[in-house]
């Protein structure tokens, strides 16, 4: 994680998504596998930042990002990446791309929930802004087991000072960032599940 110090982790994830945001408001609306999922690539290291209650989602998040990339030097499109599952009758099958993709959208809509909760709250705890992030996205597809383990690892979390260190940012700078990705990441998780729903496929699995 080195090459964190020297870089801003925030800008990159915020300028990549704008991108995709303005590609779901042109005309073509054709979002491409290869943008999205380094776009995506780019929320990783969040995290690993986060310490152990998220060590669960950042080995999962990871290892679909990577199936993603890899699916995109053979799929052009999000479209094609359902509708090749769908006609392969294999939408809802373990390790498949449309599966994958529905996860890597919740890793998504975490980081997105989380950076609303730590805007809107005072103090350098980040317990409860990852509470209500993790209990909003992944706790309802999540058993009791994985529930227990998360809550536990709440109380390893960083303090935010601790975490905007690790992103090499200051207070001001961090919010305008995470502000920047809450705003563009809506409009993108909202076409990845617009794919699913018009194709009756569903989003809750």
């Amino acid at each position: 994680m080195g090459d964190l110090e020297t870089e801003k982790p925030l800008k990159k994830i915020a300028e990549a998504f704008k991108e995709l945001e303005a590609t779901i408001n042109s005309q073509t609306q054709e979002v491409e596998v290869a943008p999205f999922s380094h776009a995506c690539s780019l929320v990783s290291p969040l995290f690993g930042c986060l310490g152990i209650a998220f060590k669960f989602a950042e080995m999962d998040y990871v290892a679909k990002v990577h199936d993603l990339a890899e699916a995109s030097k053979s799929i052009g499109t999000l479209q094609s990446v359902l509708d090749n599952d769908i006609e392969r009758n294999s939408v809802r099958k373990a390790g498949s791309h449309s599966r994958n993709l529905l996860r890597v959208k919740r890793g998504l809509d975490m980081v997105r929930v989380l950076f609303e909760q730590i805007i809107l709250t005072d103090g350098n705890s980040l317990k409860g802004p990852a509470s209500k992030a993790y209990a909003q996205v992944f706790a309802p597809h999540h058993g009791w087991a994985i529930r227990k383990a998360v809550a536990a690892g709440m109380y390893a979390l960083p303090t935010k000072a601790q975490l905007l260190k690790k992103l090499n940012e200051d207070e001001s700078s961090a919010r305008i960032q995470m502000q920047s990705y809450v705003a563009a990441s809506a409009p993108v998780i909202m076409h990845v599940d617009k794919l699913f729903l018009t194709r009756e496929l569903g989003i809750d699995w």
